[in-house]
């Protein structure tokens, strides 16, 4: 026993001995070797698996709003027509032209068709007037005085605005109510303010 005791002593004064406990302790045993290429194959895999579908979601989002720049760039033809409907309307000299109705009819039905379309292929116009203002849909122009309507109500649409699918093409430039403060009532405000 004693031998056994002065042996291991020994081993530990031993700058030999204690080199290949550190050896030993170095080199990972074959189980930790696999372990640790499992968990690296593992975080490859996963790795993969996220690009793949990363990839898929950008197929899909090119596929469903890759004509939303065409669709924003021909919005413009359907405002024109319906401005030079407009114009045409309100000007003094085409009143009196016998086939005006009939030219302001053909606009309509060109009118009509852009809709169609863009409501074939998920192009939506925003119904904006009497809604509530809302920042995600709608970009505020103007504030009309108006004590009938409830403040933030869009009270005018100056150009409509058009969803893609669930995604906003183009805001609706609208005008927004507010309520008309008279000059004691702003000072009332200002004081209660302090």
């Amino acid at each position: 026993m004693q031998e056994q005791t002065e042996d291991k002593k020994n081993k530990k004064n031993d700058p030999k001995a204690s080199e290949e406990k550190k050896d030993e302790k170095k080199e990972p045993s074959t189980v930790d070797k696999l372990k640790s290429t499992e968990d690296k194959l593992l975080r490859s895999l996963a790795e993969i698996e996220n690009q793949r579908r990363r990839f898929e979601k950008e197929i899909k989002d090119a596929f469903e709003f890759g004509s939303f720049n065409f669709a924003k760039e021909i919005l413009a033809i359907l405002d024109n027509l319906q401005r030079a409907r407009e114009a045409i309307k309100n000007d003094e000299a085409l009143k009196n032209n016998k086939d005006l109705d009939k030219f302001l009819e053909n606009i309509s039905i060109i009118e009509k068709d852009l809709t169609s379309i863009f409501e074939k292929n998920r192009i939506v116009k925003i119904q904006a007037k009497g809604k509530k203002f809302d920042p995600n849909l709608h970009q505020a122009m103007t504030e009309i005085e108006d004590n009938d309507a409830e403040t933030g109500t869009i009270i005018q649409e100056i150009q409509p605005g058009y969803m893609f699918g669930e995604r906003l093409l183009r805001p609706a430039l609208v005008g927004i109510s507010k309520k008309n403060i008279s000059k004691n009532d702003e000072k009332k405000e200002k004081k209660e303010g302090k």
